[in-house]
């Protein structure tokens, strides 16, 4: 079964605005940020020690796991908290719904004719563009404190300033690259 994208627009809408309500804002950048503290602690028994002085009772000499009080070094020693299953929910859901279709069409697989009118058939080109433009794009979302999920979807959702900011800068910036990256067919 395929949604339209307008069904599916109305029920993401609907489970964003769920989560919002009943649980707390989605954003997902930061359990990349727990998933590295969990393998970092998984070599390092010394990353993440029980505290009694901070809020969370979890302590790290690393300065991001301990900010909050803590909060993320608590992520990092209990990693089966919400945020964290909620991305391996998204992951596992994405695979779920890709056996359910029969596997991802040949057609969504192949490398897309304005690509390869633009840079060729080479597949590593296009790892290579795509790892370093999600990289750009993480990074500025965690400088901003937030990520693209939190900032854009639930930011504007919420008629956070900052939501519509980042959005804004999201398109300011990527129309024109996507200009100068993709010329426009006559």
């Amino acid at each position: 079964m395929i949604l339209s994208w307008k069904s599916g627009g109305i029920l993401l809408g609907a489970v964003f605005f769920a989560a919002v309500l009943l649980v707390k804002p989605i954003g997902v950048s930061t359990q990349f940020v727990i998933f590295d503290g969990i393998v970092w602690d998984a070599v390092n028994p010394d990353v993440v020690v029980s505290s009694e002085t901070a809020k969370s009772g979890y302590a790290s000499p690393n300065a991001y796991l301990n900010k909050s009080g803590g909060s993320y070094a608590k992520n990092v020693a209990n990693p089966l908290n919400y945020s964290f299953v909620f991305v391996v929910a998204m992951i596992v859901g994405a695979g779920i719904s890709a056996l359910l279709r029969g596997g991802v069409p040949a057609e969504e697989r192949q490398m897309p004719a304005v690509w390869r009118e633009s840079f060729g058939d080479a597949p590593w080109k296009r790892y290579l563009a795509t790892f370093l433009a999600g990289f750009v794009v993480l990074y500025g979302a965690r400088l901003a404190g937030g990520c693209t999920s939190g900032h854009m979807m639930s930011g504007m959702m919420q008629t956070a300033v900052s939501g519509y900011i980042f959005a804004a800068g999201a398109f300011a910036a990527g129309i024109p690259v996507a200009i100068l990256m993709f010329k426009r067919s006559r």
